[in-house]
């Protein structure tokens, strides 16, 4: 693809990253922005490495080259002298509160409440009220459409309220930044519409978000930066517009086909 012109001022900056596991390498040097307010959508075949990339912006993975940059700041690592330290558990949790993650799997605790999933990490990690974050979570669970089933488990709820309780467990700790990976994937198809109709509202309100998904209806609609990766490369971004109606890569137009 053509070079890219990066933005020093985005508030997300990966640049040069790279991933290896044992032998493979999953990310060959990406360079990639993603502005403030803005939504970016990864759209790729499987291994292509869209996931490992969003695991890797919040260091769920460790990267093997590269810097990856969250609101001016070093993702992961301390820079001495031109050589990269990882940081402390601790310190890379503390990141973390600036970047909220919804899982293919929802990953709610089982034995909690949505309501209560929704206040663990306000009231137990960022030590906040508990009145104050209740008033919160509640209105979290209206805006996710479900301030009725407060009270349920895990366990009472279909899998696309599972997952709407997810986005708003992550959206309560006020991230700079949403990362979705592939959040409708595990969900029956008549439970995705409920789950990317909160995605638009989210977008549409101003939330930055990183979104792997092969909803191509949902990228062409929310994204405003469409980047189809192949191979562990960057083959092709652009608006949604650009790279639907005029790819200019082979591979895009190959893949485009076939999930069309």
């Amino acid at each position: 693809m053509p070079d890219q012109v990066l933005d020093e001022t985005a508030l997300v900056r990966l640049r040069g990253v790279r991933k290896r596991f044992a032998s493979l390498e999953v990310l060959k040097g990406i360079d990639m922005d993603v502005r403030e307010g803005e939504v970016t959508c990864l759209l790729g075949p499987s291994g292509s490495g869209k996931s490992t990339l969003l695991r890797c912006i919040n260091h769920l993975e460790t990267i093997n080259g590269g810097k990856i940059f969250v609101d001016d700041e070093l993702v992961g690592y301390r820079e001495k002298n031109g050589e990269l330290y990882e940081l402390h558990p601790r310190a890379v949790a503390k990141q973390r509160r600036k970047i909220g993650m919804v899982f293919q799997r929802f990953n709610l605790f089982p034995h909690k409440t949505a309501l209560d999933n929704i206040m663990e990490a306000p009231v137990g990690v960022a030590h906040r009220p508990r009145s104050e974050v209740r008033q919160e979570a509640m209105h979290l669970l209206d805006k996710v459409g479900l301030v009725e089933w407060a009270q349920h488990y895990p366990a009472q709820l279909s899998g696309g309220q599972q997952q709407r309780v997810a986005i708003a467990r992550a959206l309560a700790m006020k991230p700079k930044i949403m990362l979705f990976d592939e959040p409708t994937s595990a969900l029956d198809p008549e439970l995705v519409g409920d789950v990317l109709e909160v995605m638009r509202d989210l977008a549409q309100a101003g939330t930055t978000m990183v979104v792997v998904t092969h909803e191509i209806g949902f990228a062409r609609s929310a994204a405003d930066t469409v980047v189809f990766m192949d191979d562990g490369v960057v083959v092709e971004s652009g608006n949604p517009n650009e790279v639907f109606d005029n790819p200019q890569s082979d591979r895009t137009k190959s893949f485009l086909a076939s999930v069309l």
